[in-house]
C-alpha cells in the first residue's frame, strides 16, 4: 500500500461560504457537487443524508455525537441505512470517570460489529478524547479502537508547543496508527483554525505536516489489505444560519470592523491548499 490516501470533504467547509468564493456553484447558487466530484472528492461528510450529493454521483461518510452508551446502536443502524461508508462520531463530554468511558468505547464497538459500520472516535475538545493522556489510556484497555485524527483541537487545547513537542509526538504513536479518517484543519497554538498559503513555512504548520505524516505511515503500518485513508478538510464558518437562526461557530477568523467584518478566506481555497499537503505528506 503505497497510495492509501483518497479525498473527501466534510459539508461544513461548504457552510456559509464569504460571497465571492470560488466554490462551483450551479446557477441556482447552490453547491455544484457534480463539479467538486470532477475535483477529485470521492464522498462529503456530513450528518444527514443529502440526495444532491448522491445524485453527483458522490458517496456519504457521517458523523453523529453519543453521550450515553444506549445511543450507540441506534445511531449506527441509522446511518448504516442512509448507505454511509463510515462514521465519525463525538463520544462523551470529556467529564467522564474512566469507566464511563469503557462503557461507551464498548457500545462503539458493539454497534460496529452490529452493523458493519466502520466507526472511528474523533479527537475533539468537550468529549471523552479531549485529552491526549485519556485517550492514550483508553487505547491500552480497548486497542481495537480507531480514531478520526482532527488534531487543531489536541493542538491548541493542549498547547503542544510548551514543551518538548517532539516527546509529545512520539507519545501519540499509539493514536497514529489507529488513525482512519482525517480532518484536515491546522491551527496555531491558540487559535484552532486558522489560514494558510500554499507554500506556507510557519513552525505550526510543520507541526501539522510532521502530525499528518505519522498518521499516514502509522496507517500504512496497520491498515488491512485494501483499506484506504479518508483526508477531509473540514474548515468551518464563524457562523450558520439554521432555521433562522443565527448560531455562532466562531472557527473561522474575522476580519474588518463590527460592520463589515467577513470571514478572512475562502475555505473552499483553503480546503485545496490542505489537500496538497496532505498528498505531499504521503510521498514522503
Amino acid at each position: 500500500m503505497t497510495k492509501p490516501l483518497v479525498r473527501h470533504l466534510n459539508a461544513g467547509n461548504l457552510w456559509s461560504l464569504p460571497e465571492g468564493s470560488s466554490v462551483p456553484r450551479l446557477e441556482t447558487c447552490d453547491i455544484n457537487y457534480a463539479a467538486i466530484k470532477a475535483e477529485g472528492v470521492i464522498a462529503i461528510q456530513h450528518h444527514f443524508p443529502d440526495e444532491a450529493v448522491f445524485n453527483a454521483g458522490l458517496l456519504m461518510t457521517g458523523m453523529g455525537r453519543v453521550l450515553a452508551p444506549d445511543q450507540a446502536r441506534a445511531i449506527a443502524e441509522t446511518q448504516k441505512g442512509w448507505s454511509f461508508l463510515s462514521s465519525t462520531w463525538h463520544v462523551g463530554t470529556g467529564l467522564e470517570t474512566d469507566a464511563e468511558m469503557d462503557a461507551l468505547a464498548g457500545a462503539v464497538l458493539d454497534a460496529q460489529a452490529a452493523t458493519g459500520l466502520p466507526i472511528t472516535i474523533e479527537t475533539h475538545r468537550a468529549t471523552m478524547t479531549q485529552d491526549i493522556r485519556r485517550t492514550l489510556s483508553l487505547i491500552e484497555r480497548f486497542p481495537e479502537l480507531r480514531f478520526t485524527a482532527d488534531l487543531s483541537h489536541w493542538y491548541t487545547g493542549h498547547e503542544m508547543t510548551y514543551g518538548d513537542i517532539a516527546a509529545k509526538f512520539d507519545a501519540m504513536e499509539p493514536v497514529f496508527e489507529r488513525v482512519r479518517y482525517i480532518h484536515g484543519r491546522i491551527g496555531t497554538p491558540c487559535c484552532v483554525q486558522v489560514a494558510i498559503d500554499a507554500n506556507d513555512d510557519r513552525a505550526f504548520v510543520g507541526n501539522f505536516r510532521e502530525m499528518w505524516q505519522r498518521c499516514i505511515a502509522g496507517f500504512k503500518r496497520t491498515a488491512a489489505a485494501g483499506e484506504m485513508l479518508p483526508f477531509a478538510p473540514e474548515l468551518l464558518p464563524y457562523s450558520i444560519s439554521i432555521g433562522g437562526q443565527e448560531h455562532l461557530l466562531y472557527y473561522a477568523q474575522q476580519v474588518g470592523n463590527i460592520d463589515t467584518e467577513t470571514e478572512q478566506s475562502d475555505r473552499w481555497e483553503q480546503a485545496q491548499i490542505l489537500w496538497e499537503i496532505a498528498k505531499d505528506c504521503e510521498a514522503l
